[in-house]
C-alpha cells in the first residue's frame, strides 16, 4: 500500500492551473471536466495545524481528470517534469491499462506534461506514450527526452486559458480522422 506525505503536493500548482482552465471551459460551455480525488485513509493528523501528515491510498488511482468535451469522453493525467528527460516510472501500468480501455470505448486519453523548467505544457497522446512504453517494455530506455516529443502538441498559454488542452484534443482528433 502506498503512503502519502507532503511530497505529494508538488504538483498542486499545476493542478490549480488545470482546475482554473476547466472552470473557464465550463463557463464557455466547451467542456465538463472534473478532478478525480484519490481516496486516502488518514493515519496521522497534526491536530494543531489541522493537517494530515501520514495517510495510505485506499486504492490505485487511474487518472487525475475525467469528463466530456463536446460529447466526447475524455480522461487525462497531469505530470510535472523539471528537466528534459521524463521518467516513465511516473506513469503506472494500471493507468496505461485504464487509458487504453477508455480509448477502446470511444474516448480520448492523454497526459498533460508541464515542463516546469521551460514553462511549457505538452499534450502527450496515448498513441505516442505507447511508443515510449513499448520501447521500455522491450528493454529500451525507461524515459523519453524532450527532443522526442511531438512539438505540434506543445500548448502555449493564451489569454484566458492557462492550459489550452482543447487545442491538443482538436489536433489529436484531426489526426485520428
Amino acid at each position: 500500500m502506498a503512503t502519502w506525505n507532503s511530497r505529494g503536493l508538488r504538483g498542486s500548482t499545476l493542478e490549480d492551473l488545470i482546475n482554473r482552465t476547466n472552470e473557464k471551459y465550463l463557463e464557455s460551455h466547451l467542456a465538463l471536466i472534473q478532478k478525480i480525488p484519490t481516496p486516502i485513509t488518514p493515519i496521522t493528523i497534526d491536530k494543531h495545524n489541522h493537517q494530515i501528515t501520514l495517510a495510505y491510498f485506499d486504492q490505485k488511482s487511474t487518472v487525475d481528470y475525467i469528463g466530456a468535451v463536446q460529447g466526447i469522453p475524455v480522461c487525462f493525467d497531469a505530470k510535472e517534469c523539471a528537466k528534459d528527460t521524463f521518467a516513465l516510472a511516473n506513469i503506472h501500468d494500471h493507468q496505461v491499462a485504464f487509458m487504453q480501455e477508455f480509448e477502446r470505448q470511444g474516448g480520448i486519453a492523454f497526459f498533460l506534461i508541464f515542463y516546469s523548467h521551460k514553462n511549457l505544457f505538452y499534450y502527450l497522446r496515448l498513441t505516442k506514450l505507447m511508443e515510449f512504453w513499448t520501447r521500455m517494455q522491450e528493454g529500451g530506455k525507461k524515459s523519453f527526452r524532450y527532443e522526442e516529443i511531438e512539438t505540434e502538441y506543445l500548448l502555449p498559454s493564451r489569454s484566458g486559458v492557462l492550459v489550452p488542452y482543447l487545442d491538443g484534443i482538436k489536433l489529436d482528433l484531426k489526426e485520428r480522422d
